[in-house]
């Protein structure tokens, strides 16, 4: 039996001890999370549980009275234990010359950036795949670019960074809406890739879905007139263009965060 306790939640110290147990063998290991420990009284029946069986006590436990009051515990029961947390504390109010402030939970606060990360990523939803036209004047920065060069997972991942991103698809059959061309273009990144990598993803895309990949999407012919389209939508719109054949989303992204800081497009 091995026990997970904190004075907060008690998230931490349970993934850290699933960590432990993953390295072993056996699967003769049974985890009990306590949480919010606040009492002696609490600690007492911890402490007389574990002593029952063979058991150990994991421990992220900030507040310094409780701590020692379960470490006092813990030794005259003969319990093995671990503190988790206390030595990583210790050694960082000894590099950075400051006081720990002691207070459980906090890592879990609801501060004002997760929030603006919330928000983000509704926006993101509301405005994916140029569903609302009205929100592109709000965006802090608008995507483009044909069906499969990542615009949606583009727009979650720069959400996660608390930009608000709207993302426009460009289809040669249909005029992008006319929001578009009201937005600065500094505002607006192109994004194209190469034909033969776009027949690659959309091939793939066509298979998982059970359909054959001679469809007109998956179309040479067709992809290359879509990205000629594209890029002269691009032209017209003036705005910066990023190639995304072989980049992965998390390259984009950051290529994309960049561009955002130097030019502050950040609301």
């Amino acid at each position: 039996m091995i026990y997970a306790v904190s004075d907060s939640i008690g998230e931490t110290a349970e993934r850290l001890v699933k960590a432990a147990v993953s390295q072993f063998d056996a699967s003769n290991f049974q985890i009990v999370r306590i949480a919010h420990l606040e009492t002696e009284q609490q600690i007492d029946k911890l402490v007389a549980d574990a002593a029952k069986c063979q058991s150990m006590i994991c421990y992220t436990v900030v507040s310094e009275g409780l701590r020692r009051t379960l470490e006092e515990k813990i030794n005259e029961n003969n319990i093995l234990a671990a503190d988790i947390l206390s030595p990583v504390i210790n050694n960082m109010e000894k590099l950075s010359g400051l006081k720990s402030r002691n207070k459980p939970g906090l890592v879990h606060v609801l501060d004002s950036d997760y929030f603006k990360r919330v928000e983000a990523v509704e926006f993101a939803v509301k405005n994916d795949d140029g569903k609302n036209p009205w929100g592109l004047s709000k965006a802090d920065i608008v995507l483009v670019g044909v069906s499969r060069t990542s615009k949606t997972p583009l727009s979650m991942y720069l959400a996660h960074k608390r930009i608000k991103v709207s993302n426009v698809p460009l289809v040669p059959e249909l005029m992008p809406p006319e929001e578009l061309f009201k937005v600065p273009p500094n505002k607006i990144i192109g994004l194209i890739i190469n034909p033969g990598k776009l027949n690659e993803i959309r091939a793939e895309r066509l298979k998982t879905m059970g359909l054959s990949n001679d469809a007109s999407y998956a179309n040479i012919e067709r992809i290359s007139e879509e990205i000629e389209y594209a890029k002269g939508i691009m032209r017209k719109l003036h705005c910066v263009i990023i190639d995304v054949s072989n980049k992965a989303i998390e390259e984009t992204a950051n290529t994309i965060i960049e561009y955002i800081n130097k030019n502050n497009l950040r609301k």
